[in-house]
């Protein structure tokens, strides 16, 4: 990277790898407003998005987005290269708002549902965001939160509130933004289209910025190899912001070919089971929990599930042993997913050896897919050996938005991104994940960055020192641990908890299990041994 790039607010691929992409038909001109219109000519009166409010098909929707688009222009007053942070549950609102700004090229921010005051007030403040797109949440004062994050956050100029209930003072809300005239003002397209989230592993999320081309590529890659068509009914259980279910191939590779698309408000089998009966869903994604979860109460429960064809589980590692009652339990294939924001996707395909579909999580998705299997100096590993994995290609980043510092650390001088991810790479290219080289806790498919929770953690009056690290779980795969030094014997975790979610801290970032210890132990070099921690705990 030259000392150039420090003035670039992003990294973009070199131009000798733009060139090729584009020349070889990876990368084409069409933006993800072109997709929906396309689509859209295609299949006006096929139904796009079906959730607890209703339906629309894809004459509806497009016209939603062009009445938003205008709203937020021409009300609003925002213009290309803006940013806006969405932060919206599963419902059709998220794709209404989240093509409306693409479609005047606003930068939308993918908040995740669950992400509360700390990281929303993070997001919009590192975004300089203009607008904030949220709505109420059960169990949540979204209204409070949204006028603490408006009072500390100089650059949002206007809150658009989704949804009913309670409105905050000064709030727009999002139905009123549907103007009745379509009149859009031509805006040049900014060089990247929207922003996700990294799992972080130094604190907050980092921001990866994505293109219309290399998402574009992503998904109509993703939609070959999983065979989404027009009949394709996708429930999308999963929070609608993450990369899984936006993208692999998931709600933009049903938009693509004029599938449906159903929202599942919750993840619980009770809800989803239903909506699999009353829609007919031929597509799911899970994380393993859910998955394993889903398997227990297939078998008590009374609802038709005869329509589901494949079951997608991803997000974190799927052990072998649950991976092979999916076929036998609930009458589906089964296809492992092993992908990340940044850009590379592993699939098994739908016709693999059941050995390789339990077994693995599949083989990148494209030939120009390039990966690295090193060991610790930098050198390639004999295959089924296991090795810290680094990949580049026409959709991975070249690096997070404004982290010059940071991205010399995780992409090497070639452009290779190293993904924290310890995998095992067979003789045909199957990736099976072993574990994490970064201080990073998955948690059920949720990432939680250690050394975040330790920085919350250590600004707590009664706590001298905290470490934060995973303990292994059948249900979620990890759990996340800390370990405290406390300053009084009377400390309890409760009170440690109350003080995290005061913080404005995720629930799903708060540690499982706490505990008390006299003192961490250290390695030779001073550094907390988490290793001999786990041990003794």
């Amino acid at each position: 990277m030259s000392s150039s790039d420090m003035s670039l607010d992003w990294t973009p691929w070199p131009e000798t790898f733009a060139a090729r992409y584009r020349e070889e038909g990876y990368w084409t001109s069409q933006t993800l407003p072109d997709m929906l219109e396309l689509t859209t000519k295609q299949y006006p009166h096929k139904v796009a998005i079906i959730d607890q409010h209703g339906q629309w098909t894809y004459q509806m929707f497009k016209q939603h987005v062009d009445q938003l688009a205008t709203g937020f222009q021409q009300r609003l007053q925002l213009q290309a290269g803006d940013k806006a942070v969405i932060h919206l549950t599963n419902t059709a609102a998220f794709y209404f708002s989240f093509f409306a700004l693409l479609k005047i090229g606003v930068q939308p921010v993918l908040a995740l549902s669950a992400h509360r005051y700390a990281e929303i007030q993070y997001f919009c403040h590192f975004s300089k965001a203009k607008v904030l797109i949220t709505e109420q949440q059960a169990g949540v004062d979204m209204v409070a939160i949204t006028q603490r994050v408006t009072s500390q956050t100089p650059s949002l100029e206007n809150v658009v509130w989704a949804g009913d209930g309670e409105t905050p003072a000064g709030a727009t809300t999002l139905h009123s933004l549907l103007s009745s005239d379509i009149e859009l003002d031509a805006q040049r397209p900014p060089d990247f289209a929207f922003f996700q989230l990294s799992g972080g592993t130094t604190g907050t999320p980092k921001l990866i910025p994505r293109t219309h081309a290399d998402y574009l590529y992503s998904v109509r890659t993703s939609n070959q190899i999983c065979q989404f068509s027009s009949e394709t009914r996708y429930l999308c259980v999963l929070p609608a912001a993450h990369n899984f279910p936006l993208s692999s191939p998931g709600a933009l590779g049903c938009f693509m070919v004029g599938g449906t698309v159903v929202m599942c408000p919750d993840p619980s089998p009770a809800t989803a089971f239903h909506l699999i009966e009353k829609h007919r869903i031929n597509v799911a994604a899970l994380v393993p929990p859910l998955a394993a979860l889903w398997l227990e109460e297939a078998a008590r429960t009374q609802c038709d599930l005869s329509s589901l064809a494949v079951l997608q589980v991803g997000g974190a590692r799927f052990s072998p042993a649950v991976a092979k009652r999916v076929q036998p339990e609930l009458g589906c294939v089964l296809q492992q997913v092993f992908g990340m924001a940044e850009g590379l996707v592993n699939y098994t395909r739908l016709d693999d050896p059941e050995s390789v579909i339990t077994q693995t999580q599949g083989r990148p998705m494209s030939a120009a897919d390039e990966v690295l299997v090193l060991d610790e100096l930098g050198q390639a590993v004999p295959i089924g050996s296991a090795g810290r994995l680094f990949t580049r290609g026409p959709y991975t980043i070249r690096g997070y938005y404004q982290a010059y510092e940071y991205n010399q650390e995780v992409f090497d001088e070639n452009g290779f991104y190293c993904t924290g991810d310890i995998v095992i790479q067979d003789q045909d290219g199957n990736l099976q994940v072993v574990g994490r080289d970064k201080a990073q806790i998955n948690r059920g498919g949720e990432k939680v960055a250690s050394e975040e929770i330790e920085h919350h953690l250590i600004e707590h009056p009664a706590v001298h020192d905290a470490a934060v690290f995973a303990i292994a779980d059948d249900f979620l795969g990890e759990r996340s641990c800390a370990a405290l030094v406390s300053r009084h014997s009377s400390l309890k975790p409760i009170e440690i908890k109350r003080f995290l979610r005061e913080k404005g801290v995720a629930d799903f970032k708060i540690p499982d299990r706490i505990v008390f210890v006299d003192s961490l132990p250290k390695t030779p070099v001073g550094k907390v041994n988490k290793s001999k921690l786990l041990e003794v705990i």
